[in-house]
């Protein structure tokens, strides 16, 4: 996680900071209600607090947290079928409309990595069944 904390934000109260893990909770959210976004790529590290059971809801997202604005990156995986553009711009709206309307930050960048493509399991089976047997 790549992240600045930011300055208290000062009010007649008290002070306000948002977590930068917040961002990240908030973008993963908003990325993974996308229609064809099949799932987030984590890497290894996410990996292993998967097998260990814990739910990461930040899981392919990393952050750039600064006074008043925010760069996001998100790595997911696609579903087959569905136009990466289409869904990488849809995915860069959601997460840019969550985090200003929850936050009040402005998001200056949402970078969309795609690092898989997922298939359905109809599909994929009749892709990988093989024509013959070859050994008995």
């Amino acid at each position: 996680m790549n992240s600045i904390t930011p300055d208290y934000v000062k009010t007649d109260l008290g002070s306000i900071q948002i977590a930068p893990e917040v961002i990240e909770v908030i973008a993963g959210l908003a990325t993974i209600e996308t229609p064809g976004v099949a799932g987030m790529s984590g890497g290894f590290a996410n990996g292993i607090s998967e097998i260990l059971g814990r739910k990461n809801l930040s899981k392919g997202v990393k952050v750039e947290v600064g006074q008043k604005e925010t760069a996001i990156d998100v790595s997911i995986i696609i579903e087959f079928g569905y136009r990466i553009p289409e869904v990488s711009e849809n995915i860069q709206f959601n997460v840019k409309t969550a985090i200003e309307s929850m936050t009040g930050l402005h998001v200056v960048e949402v970078n969309v990595n795609i690092h898989d493509v997922q298939f359905k399991d109809n599909e994929k089976s009749e892709i990988e069944a093989p024509a013959t047997v070859r050994v008995k």
